[in-house]
């Protein structure tokens, strides 16, 4: 019998959430129930998915930023279908793969001066262990320095490094030496950097959870913190590279010359996974500093021929269609329409971000109505009133979109980077939509607060039941 994948998604569609509940993970499943994000996308096309049903989402996730590209780019599809009619070498290990090599030469032509090695991995989370343990080498050092509700991934090393105390709990004892400052803080930074024990200082140049920018020059003066102090400024462009900040890296807004960078997410175009750490010949060295420990750092599926082949491809598709030149057109625009409509709605705050990398982050409001309502969602979660923003923008608008963090009023907009002014129009009209229903008390935005309060009432108490167990 013939295996026959499209045959098998066919007979099997519908059956997604039934088998995630059975073998991967019940309750993320149970949460996009309550949420109404159970969907079942059958395509992938640019910036938009497409339900079983035949309903087109324009999709303002971008799987977390990994589709910068759009989804199922024909270029990048086209690259691999060749590379794989080529019955190409793959992953000999003991060989210098030609595709990796030319990708590094490719990605280093668009680094800042000084930067001319590549280490590739296979995620974001890989490409910051193996920043933090190039660093530690280089400097002879142990400490690490991270910033608050900065986020570099998951695995111990990057966990470590995490600044949102959600991810850390219940894992039990982290990694020593990484020490926590405030973003946007120098005196706090030098105080860390003075005690001449830093091997690096690693920071985000937007932050991911929040979408916190950087006020003035706060990241030149850092840089010169780390070069001050002896230690590596590291900059982690996992979700901020590729375009995405209307500049191949964001670290061109401030002109900056860091020590390491990492890249991941969106470099295959989304279709295979991939990182790159890349920093200097000298850091290197120092990592590989003998012929016998030529690959004391290293991982399986490094440098496989499909990542480095959608990577070229990647590259291409970014420079040719300029992409990051309509990251920068559509978020100027985005940015403006959005703060034009601050005086139309007074739960409306800030927007903040670069391209199409941005926060809308909503506040307390004056009315006297809308307080109750606002405060009623807060004590019961502080994060359900930007949840009962996205889900009317699904549900109703048909628009993908995500909260931006942990107990936070914002919502994060990072839509693919091929967009168009049709798009960005089409959710400027669902935002007024949902946010005239916010401003009215009661109404439907507040009645799915008071739907999602309730299972946060049961979960907290659900969660004090097992304290007290514990602790009895």
């Amino acid at each position: 019998m013939s295996f026959n994948i499209k045959e098998i998604i066919q007979s099997r569609s519908g059956q997604n959430y039934d088998l995630h509940d059975t073998y991967i993970n019940p309750s993320f499943s149970k949460v996009l129930k309550i949420i109404g994000f159970d969907r079942f996308y059958s395509k992938g096309k640019g910036a938009y998915l497409y339900d079983t049903q035949g309903h087109e989402y324009l999709d303002f996730i971008c799987g977390y930023g990994v589709f910068n590209l759009g989804r199922n780019h024909p270029v990048i599809n086209k690259a691999i279908k060749e590379l794989l009619d080529l019955d190409y070498p793959n992953l000999v290990k003991m060989d210098a793969p030609l595709l990796s090599g030319l990708l590094a030469e490719a990605l280093v032509k668009k680094m800042p001066r000084g930067i001319d090695s590549v280490f590739f991995a296979n995620s974001g989370a890989e490409g910051v262990e193996a920043a933090l343990k190039f660093a530690r080498a280089s400097k002879k050092k142990n400490k690490i320095i991270y910033t608050a509700h900065g986020y570099h991934g998951l695995t111990y090393g990057a966990l470590s490094a995490n600044g949102d105390s959600h991810f850390k709990e219940g894992f039990g004892e982290l990694l020593d030496g990484f020490v926590q400052v405030p973003y946007n803080d120098l005196n706090a930074l030098e105080y860390e950097l003075s005690k001449k024990d830093v091997a690096g200082f690693i920071v985000e140049p937007i932050q991911g959870k929040g979408l916190a920018v950087p006020e003035g020059d706060y990241l030149l003066q850092a840089q010169n913190l780390c070069r001050k102090h002896d230690a590596h400024f590291i900059v982690d462009e996992v979700q901020t590279g590729m375009g995405r900040t209307g500049k191949f890296l964001a670290l061109e807004h401030w002109n900056l010359e860091p020590d390491i960078v990492i890249l991941s997410k969106s470099l295959s175009g989304g279709l295979i996974p991939v990182s790159a750490m890349l920093g200097r010949r000298d850091i290197f060295n120092q990592t590989f500093s003998r012929l016998d420990r030529c690959v004391v750092h290293s991982s399986t599926f490094s440098q496989n021929a499909l990542a480095m082949c959608a990577g070229l491809a990647a590259l291409h598709v970014l420079e040719t269609e300029k992409m990051a030149e309509n990251a920068e057109k559509l978020g100027s625009y985005l940015v403006g329409e959005l703060n034009a409509r601050k005086s139309r709605f007074e739960l409306l705050k800030e927007v903040r971000g670069r391209g199409l990398y941005l926060g809308v982050e909503f506040g307390p409001p004056k009315s006297l109505k809308l307080k109750i309502g606002w405060n009623l969602l807060h004590k019961a979660d502080q994060g359900l009133f930007s949840q009962a923003i996205i889900m009317p923008l699904l549900d109703k608008h048909k628009i993908l979109t995500q909260v931006a963090g942990h107990n936070m009023d914002t919502i994060k907009l990072s839509p693919a980077l091929c967009i168009t002014e049709k798009d960005v129009n089409r959710f400027l009209l669902a935002f007024d939509d949902v946010m005239e229903a916010c401003h009215r008390f009661p109404g439907p935005v507040w009645e799915i607060g008071t739907r999602l309060a309730r299972h946060a009432l049961k979960k907290n108490a659900h969660l004090s039941i097992e304290q007290q167990e514990f602790q009895n």
